[in-house]
């Protein structure tokens, strides 16, 4: 008996410690739109652009989007790339309005190519801004933190073409992310997205990716975690305007 005690003692503990945790399950679709354009030996510019519904994957507009950045090749396969995102979050449960944020960011990334395989992979640094809410008004102020992001993604080919056009790859992507700075107290791990899929190389420098991610984020509280299933379908354009461009596939870039 005594030595059930602490064992009893530990197990309500431990179903305590669960009952606090809350979990929300979402359903979402999110759609991309991805361009790198290199205009001389060095320099470059980014843009993607991103629609994110969610509700039953498309019932309500979730998130957008708009990402611009200037990008500086030390070589073909890594690049330095600095910008500005705008991202609108619309209404979402017991917030009715929306909210803006601005989000200055820096990057490296990084290609690697191997025999049958090729891999992609970045580190990028964000400024968030977000517009403060209170009582469901917006304010003049803004919440501040910074994120950190690493990214990895694996181009397997499925076909003879390989990576050229016609091409059917297989592709597994995986992001962290965490969270800095003063405001943060509870969510240091922000989320992390797990991505399986397919691409089709539709030209030297078009790609076409679809598949499933899985997202799981710990929210600001930090007592509630979002478990996201995720159906996303992204196109990547490059363009390569230098005088005599090499014949490059398209750099698929990110989420």
């Amino acid at each position: 008996m005594k030595g059930l005690l602490p064992l009893g003692l530990l197990a309500l503990l431990g179903q305590s410690s669960l009952a606090q945790k809350q979990y929300v399950r979402e359903q979402q679709t999110w759609l991309g739109v991805f361009n790198q354009t290199r205009f001389t030996q060095h320099w470059g510019t980014w843009t993607d652009l991103h629609v994110r519904l969610h509700d039953r994957y498309v019932q309500d507009m979730f998130q957008t989007v708009a990402r611009v950045g200037l990008t500086y090749y030390l070589t073909d396969d890594v690049r330095l790339t600095g910008g500005y995102a705008y991202v609108h979050h619309f209404p979402d449960g017991a917030r009715t309005i929306g909210q803006a944020e601005h989000r200055p960011w820096q990057q490296v990334q990084w290609f690697s190519k191997f025999p049958k395989a090729r891999l992609m992979q970045w580190v990028r640094l964000e400024e968030r801004f977000r517009r403060t809410i209170r009582s469901n008004e917006r304010t003049d102020d803004f919440d501040f933190n910074y994120r950190t992001r690493y990214n990895a993604a694996l181009f397997l080919p499925l076909n003879k073409q390989g990576f050229a056009p016609g091409g059917l790859q297989f592709l597994l992507n995986n992001e962290v992310m965490m969270n800095f700075g003063k405001e943060i107290r509870y969510n240091y791990f922000d989320q992390n997205r797990l991505f399986a899929g397919l691409v089709y190389q539709l030209n030297p420098h078009a790609q076409l990716h679809g598949g499933y991610m899985h997202l799981f984020q710990q929210l600001p509280a930090g007592s509630t975690y979002r478990n996201q299933h995720t159906i996303r379908v992204f196109y990547f354009h490059n363009f390569d305007l230098r005088p005599t461009p090499p014949p490059v596939p398209a750099s698929p870039s990110a989420q």
